[in-house]
């Protein structure tokens, strides 16, 4: 994951042009408890029950 500065023009040359979808990411991937979360789902056997939780807490959906 970088580590760009989120006050910087530069590092997000795109940004004007960001849907709602891509504010979502930037915010969820600097998230510590979703990146706790994360990291014991991709740690573990992943039952479906626990994949489903996952997505339910926060509010994700996968395209399949």
């Amino acid at each position: 994951m970088t580590r760009a500065d989120w006050r910087s023009e530069k590092a997000y040359p795109d940004a004007k042009k960001a849907e709602a979808v891509d504010i979502a990411w930037e915010w969820l991937r600097r998230n510590g408890e979703y990146q706790r979360n994360y990291m014991a789902l991709a740690t573990s056997e992943r039952s479906g029950a626990m994949t489903d939780h996952f997505r339910r807490q926060w509010g994700l959906s996968f395209r399949s």
